[in-house]
């Protein structure tokens, strides 16, 4: 599992909660000001994963002020920017002359070295719930002086790079266990260059990224493009490389340091939603021949011949045993 930390407020007395709750925000981002009207018996989660440089942390609290004051910048400065992506709830942010309303799933910039005020709340008795990630300022690819311009401007966490950056956030904060401690600076690489991505892209300065930032951004949009098709019994290299606007060579190039050729990629990606849903009580009336279909393969023998060398039985075998048996198979009936 990766370096995780959890923190509860309701494993504390009631009025030691906030308190803790204030110092604990303090060494995750930078010293704070904080206040709530809840602050009394306050109610708050939060989760931090370390990715190498990078943190990512998802929380939930209740109604929430905290401001960066230039007093508290002098105290100190950890010269990083916060990414704050609510998730169910509204950021009232106000620096100076500027004035911001970002709601569910607008992605946001918040400068250490910069004063600034933010109040985070939900409807009603909802808890407010969103993602940070704090990420020194030193590994994003565009300069800084760009990235001011980027300050209270919400960009969308749900089209682009921006929902590419949500989804693999959403994805890795909902289930860690499958990952090791040494797997956290690669996928702090991914955050980066989702980020450096989406800002150089929302500040039109492509060309400022490293070509190896680009390579590794495109194959993760390939790979999002890829999920959202693999029903399309037509998802080829060819059909892929057309609709990114690049050579087929090229495509081949990206995947090259991949695990797996990128044919082979869509296939076993086909294989393992189709035994997904084999094993769906939900779907037991399902013909294997609709199932299969619904995941690109039009010919039944196709499917079955690659099934079983997948998973080491025929696809109506295995729907038999995992209905009966709802316990996994053994890991060497499993693809690997």
């Amino acid at each position: 599992m990766l370096n995780e930390t959890v923190f509860r407020t309701e494993d504390l007395d009631g009025a030691d909660r906030f308190d803790f709750w204030c110092e604990r925000i303090g060494r995750t981002h930078a010293p704070l000001d904080l206040y709530s009207p809840h602050a009394a018996d306050y109610q708050a989660r939060q989760r931090v994963l370390g990715l190498g440089a990078v943190h990512v942390w998802p929380t939930t609290h209740q109604a929430l002020r905290f401001r960066r004051t230039p007093k508290l910048i002098r105290q100190s400065d950890p010269e990083q920017f916060h990414i704050g992506i609510p998730l169910r709830g509204t950021n009232h942010i106000s620096s100076g002359d500027v004035r911001a309303v970002c709601g569910s799933y607008e992605i946001q910039v918040f400068d250490s070295s910069r004063a600034f005020q933010v109040y985070s709340a939900a409807e009603g008795d909802e808890l407010f719930s969103g993602v940070g990630i704090e990420i020194p300022k030193a590994l994003l690819h565009v300069p800084q002086e760009k990235m001011d311009l980027l300050f209270a401007r919400g960009m969308s966490g749900r089209e682009g790079f921006g929902a590419l950056l949500v989804q693999f956030l959403t994805q890795l904060i909902s289930d860690t266990s499958s990952y090791l401690p040494s797997d956290g600076p690669r996928l702090g690489t991914i955050v980066v260059d989702l980020l450096s991505a989406l800002f150089a892209h929302t500040l039109d300065a492509d060309r400022a990224l490293p070509p190896e930032t680009r390579s590794r951004c495109l194959v993760l949009r390939i790979r999002e493009y890829v999920q959202r098709n693999l029903h399309d019994p037509g998802l080829t290299p060819t059909t892929i490389a057309a609709a990114h606007h690049i050579s087929i060579s090229y495509l081949h190039r990206l995947f090259q340091g991949e695990h797996e050729t990128v044919a082979a990629w869509i296939r076993s990606q086909r294989l393992e939603r189709a035994r997904r849903d084999l094993a769906d009580p939900a779907l037991s009336s399902a013909t294997i021949h609709s199932i299969a279909a619904r995941w690109g393969f039009t010919r039944a023998t196709d499917f079955t011949r690659a099934f079983r060398a997948a998973y080491g039985l025929p696809p109506r075998d295995y729907r038999q045993h995992a209905l009966r048996h709802p316990v996994p198979l053994p890991l060497s009936t499993q693809r690997q």
